[in-house]
């Protein structure tokens, strides 16, 4: 039995899909038990780019690796791995970062999968670094209140639900679209003394509200786990930033290139909202290392057509 509804994703791509699908069941079986199981937000050591793994980050590195060889994956590219894998002879470069929002994994906030497919090179970095415009598909499995997986093949953005009774992926929605009047933002604002000008000029004028150059009110919001963060924008709209700043280390933001920024932006830009580095489309862009980071600033049309302006 597959693990999702076939209708609506490419063939030769469908057993990809469902190898990622069939993983993030058990990833989400894992995560639900919590405590009753094993520890999961231990600290097990730290990964290429220096943040701290957790156990839940290694278990399901591990569980993904095993599974997408056979599904058609030659290379196999994860933020916990310093290195490209190779895992077979099939047609496909799979970058992913195994459990997006780690952080948040002791205190049952919504965390993650994303994942991004290229058509292999001969070369295996090669098959990663190049213009984020050549994914051929990109989504996030979100563990939740629901299990969910967005999804686009360069066709716009669907959305599948995972039917606890069935434990099939089910299509809930075809054609997500970014909800265009944008009341929310999301930034990390514990660093705010560290933001670039044009940053704090944007969320200035979301502060001023009704009384202020936009004309609306905003709620400020945070979660610190980019799967949350962009379900939320998909569903409800609003938008997301995090920019360089003048932390040591931080002047290209804190989110990866090919594991975390082109995928999203790829899903975003199909639901019809922009995704950008503050002025530049990250799908106008290429990553420079497998490890490298970007700002990322995506979400409702206008509002990040401000920000671009601001950027200046």
């Amino acid at each position: 039995m597959h693990a999702i509804a076939s209708d609506h994703i490419p063939e030769r791509l469908f057993p990809v899909i469902d190898a990622l699908c069939a993983t993030g069941i058990g990833v989400a079986g894992i995560i639900a038990r919590g405590p009753l199981g094993q520890s999961l937000h231990h600290g097990v050591g730290e990964n290429t780019g220096g943040d701290q793994q957790k156990a839940l980050d290694v278990i399901a590195d591990e569980a993904f690796e095993q599974a997408l060889g056979p599904a058609g994956v030659r290379y196999y590219a994860s933020e916990e791995q310093e290195g490209v894998l190779t895992l077979g002879e099939g047609p496909f470069a799979l970058a992913i970062d195994p459990l997006d929002g780690s952080s948040n994994i002791d205190v049952n906030v919504s965390i993650g999968t994303i994942f991004s497919v290229f058509e292999a090179k001969d070369g295996a970095e090669e098959s990663f670094l190049r213009p984020a415009s050549e994914q051929i598909a990109a989504g996030y499995i979100i563990y939740g209140p629901q299990t969910g997986l967005a999804v686009t093949f360069g066709q716009g953005t669907l959305m599948f639900v995972l039917d606890p009774e069935t434990q099939v992926f089910e299509l809930a929605e075809e054609a997500m679209a970014i909800p265009e009047a944008a009341k929310e933002y999301s930034i990390n604002a514990g660093y705010r003394r560290h933001w670039p000008g044009w940053v704090k000029s944007f969320v200035e004028e979301c502060e001023a509200g009704v009384e202020g150059p936009r004309g609306r009110d905003y709620s400020f919001r945070w979660v610190a786990s980019l799967v949350a963060e962009t379900h939320r924008i998909l569903t409800r709209g609003g938008t997301f930033l995090y920019a360089g700043d003048a932390r040591p280390a931080y002047a290209k933001g804190r989110l990866r290139m090919v594991y975390e920024v082109a995928p999203m932006a790829m899903l975003i830009e199909q639901a019809g909202g922009l995704a950008t580095d503050g002025k530049t489309p990250i799908l106008e862009l290429t990553a420079e290392s497998l490890h490298g980071k970007a700002p990322f600033v995506f979400g409702c049309r206008d509002e990040v057509t401000r920000v671009a302006e601001l950027h200046g």
